[in-house]
């Protein structure tokens, strides 16, 4: 009896030793994991920012927790950089952009993670009226006006407050009368990161006379880094999108997405019908169109898309107060941009979802206004959600 009982004693020692190891080794692990996020180094160098624009300073602001780093300058509000995890745990640069602010300065491509105003898409001809005053505003695509004009919230230097590590907020007072719209427009956009590995938008904006005001942030994304991003799978969660003309500047219909390549119901890859022979996708050179959201709703906002990395795994869902979502495939990405650690931005190597009212709103009375007028509060908030398969 004593040998079994000084051997039960031996058992459950050993037992216990060895569950504290193994609880031991688990910390150990789960310590090493958050540590490799927390310490890694993006290869951009905060100097490469610090510059004078238009007599206001200019700077790198960096957004951290465990899961997510990234970089803003407020030169634009733009997203210059953006690490999570892959499906290997390798730390990924899912968004394409300039490593500098003289490279976003010199940019062929205006929008690089930008956030965009007054007014995000176009306006038919750089004209529109309010309450029976017509304004025009300049061309700058072509026949019509996109995200704002030659000098839109992309060009301009925001101030910045850094309240804590994952929040950033920017505010611009846009003077009456700039790019030609009405209205001293007070603008403040809060840019945050979450414990559910999600960067957080919000936009608010006052004016002191009526105005239109349709705000997003236009990030050019490649959920693999770099490459083609041909063979992302992409969903929307619209049963209608907004056809265009040859201009890009919509009928004000809405076409049903069924049996078009249009359909993104389902998933499917971004490059499996952008070839196909239909009109819409030769006026948009692919796909650079507006998808009227369906309304599935989470957490008061609408599920609008979910894309997934094929090499990385890395999957995109897209949240937002907005009634539409603006999907452009890269179409005119044309090699001409040398961007970080060298890449060139070739064509179709990056995507944009644009959370958004329609294009072309104030010439568009089927479309939801986006008026503002003096003592109403423009306020919407979208999110990009990342996890991985």
């Amino acid at each position: 009896m004593k040998k079994s009982y000084l051997f039960l004693i031996l058992i459950l020692t050993v037992g216990i030793y060895s569950c504290k190891q193994n609880t031991k080794k688990e910390q150990q692990n789960e310590e090493t994991t958050v540590a490799k996020h927390v310490e890694f180094t993006p290869s951009i160098n905060n100097a490469a920012f610090d510059t004078i624009i238009d007599g206001k300073a200019v700077k790198l602001y960096w957004l951290k927790n465990k899961d997510i780093q990234l970089a803003i300058t407020n030169f634009g509000g733009r997203f210059v950089g953006l690490w999570i995890a892959d499906k290997n745990g390798k730390m990924t640069d899912v968004i394409m952009g300039m490593d500098s602010a003289k490279g976003f300065i010199e940019s062929s491509e205006p929008y690089f993670g930008a956030t965009i105003g007054r007014v995000g898409n176009r306006i038919a001809k750089g004209k529109f009226s309010l309450n029976g005053k017509k304004y025009s505003i300049p061309l700058n695509n072509g026949k019509n006006t996109l995200h704002g004009g030659f000098k839109g919230f992309q060009y301009v230097v925001w101030d910045a407050v850094q309240p804590n590590d994952t929040t950033l907020v920017l505010s611009y007072l846009s003077p009456d009368k700039e790019e030609g719209y009405p209205g001293n427009l007070k603008v403040k956009v809060t840019y945050s990161l979450t414990d559910s590995k999600t960067v957080k938008m919000e936009y608010e904006a006052e004016t002191d006379q009526p105005t239109v005001v349709n705000l997003t942030n236009h990030s050019f994304f490649n959920l693999n880094g770099e490459g083609t991003i041909l063979n992302h799978r992409l969903q929307i969660y619209a049963d209608t999108y907004t056809p265009v003309d040859e201009t890009l500047i919509p009928f004000g219909t809405f076409d049903n997405v069924t049996n078009t390549p249009f359909d993104f119901l389902e998933p499917h890859t971004i490059g499996e019908r952008i070839e196909n022979d239909n009109i819409q996708l030769k006026n948009g050179l692919g796909y650079d169109h507006d998808y009227v959201l369906n309304g599935k709703k989470a957490d008061g906002m609408n599920h609008a898309a979910t894309v997934v990395g094929d090499k990385s795994g890395i999957i995109m869902d897209v949240y937002t107060q907005e009634p539409g979502l603006q999907f452009y495939s890269g179409n005119f990405m044309q090699s001409k941009n040398t961007l970080k650690l060298g890449v060139k931005d070739d064509f179709r190597t990056a995507f944009s979802l644009e959370t958004q009212h329609f294009p072309d709103a104030p010439n568009q009375p089927g479309f939801p206004s986006i008026t503002l007028n003096p003592g109403e509060k423009y306020h919407t908030v979208s999110e990009y959600r990342f996890s991985v398969e």
